[in-house]
């Protein structure tokens, strides 16, 4: 177990990570080069995990080695003290929508002990994501509408009161329509399904009751830590395109058929979540420019207290144009 003074420390320390990873990507939103925003928001949340008091190792990343400057599977990050665990990185999720300035991208982080996080290599994961009123009524094996009811029932609303996120791409139409043939509503979303996951989670907040269909398993697991501090509730299965997947699934020994809940994607007990606003969205604001200060804002979750903390800050312009998160050629007024 984490020590408790350290735990703080950590939280803390996140939260500056995901900070410098949203700065340093917000100078390029709308500047349509999702690679460069990519780029820059790898180093900054490298540069800032370097001090960072523990020996992480990258589980859940963005690529191999060979494929810098991402932080890859494996990649060992802090400053080498105690304690050891394993690190869930995406330093934008999001990258198309901040090439594009659309609403919704974030930088986000997640720690955990040492193997006590979920990995594959496998790119995409069926989801089924809920919150707390409807905490241990969902299955992912049975059909959608079933589903839909039991969590109407314990949302204490009609089915087609329902609101239902879901990544908008052709593998999940299929979802989509059986989502409308029940009659609940749907949120269809381009990217970002961390946030999507979230907002799930957080359904009186947001007036979201369900995630369903298929995204990114690095997002799967991120989302899986986050919603575990929360206290709602998620079920996953990997989603294997083709024959050469699902052998790469089985050579890492899993299951491609086991159906995943939250202890089987972050077993920990002491997990921590930060997430940080690039572009304006439901979830998070995104980074502006005020005057002499660049404003953020951040969500930081802790398990063992279960606090969810929203926090706003402003960060003097000129010291980040030292540190390089702020290019000298982008304009402040």
């Amino acid at each position: 177990m984490i020590e408790p003074r350290t735990n703080r420390n950590l939280a803390l320390e996140l939260l500056r990570v995901t900070e410098a990873g949203a700065l340093a990507a917000a100078p390029l939103q709308g500047r349509g080069n999702k690679s460069a925003a990519d780029q820059r928001a790898v180093e900054a949340i490298r540069s800032a995990m370097a001090v960072v008091d523990m020996r992480g190792t990258v589980v859940i990343g963005e690529g191999e080695k060979d494929e810098a400057p991402m932080l890859y599977f494996g990649e060992q990050i802090g400053n080498g003290l105690e304690p050891e665990v394993d690190v869930a990185v995406d330093p934008i999720e999001g990258t198309s929508l901040t090439a594009s300035g659309l609403p919704g991208a974030i930088s986000v982080v997640a720690l955990a002990e040492r193997g006590s996080m979920f990995t594959t290599h496998v790119h995409y994961m069926q989801k089924l994501v809920v919150g707390r009123r409807a905490k241990g009524v969902i299955d992912l094996e049975m059909p959608v509408e079933w589903n839909l009811r039991r969590i109407a029932k314990a949302e204490g609303l009609p089915v087609q009161e329902l609101a239902v996120v879901v990544l908008e791409r052709e593998r999940n139409q299929e979802t989509v329509a059986q989502i409308r043939d029940v009659g609940a509503r749907i949120k269809l979303i381009t990217a970002g399904d961390v946030a999507g996951a979230l907002e799930a989670a957080l359904e009186t907040r947001f007036g979201i009751h369900c995630m369903m269909g298929s995204g990114g398993a690095t997002e799967g697991v991120l989302a899986a830590c986050a919603i575990k501090t929360i206290g709602g509730d998620m079920q996953a299965k990997l989603y294997v395109r083709d024959a050469k997947e699902r052998e790469l699934a089985v050579k890492e020994g899993h299951d491609p058929n086991k159906v995943l809940h939250l202890d089987d994607l972050c077993s920990g007990t002491d997990i921590f979540f930060a997430a940080t606003g690039i572009t304006s969205g439901e979830l998070l604001k995104g980074v502006r420019y005020e005057d002499i200060y660049a404003y953020t804002q951040s969500m930081v979750l802790r398990s063992a207290s279960g606090t969810m903390r929203i926090v706003d800050a402003y960060h003097p312009i000129e010291k980040l144009r030292a540190k390089g998160l702020l290019p000298e050629q982008v304009f402040v007024r």
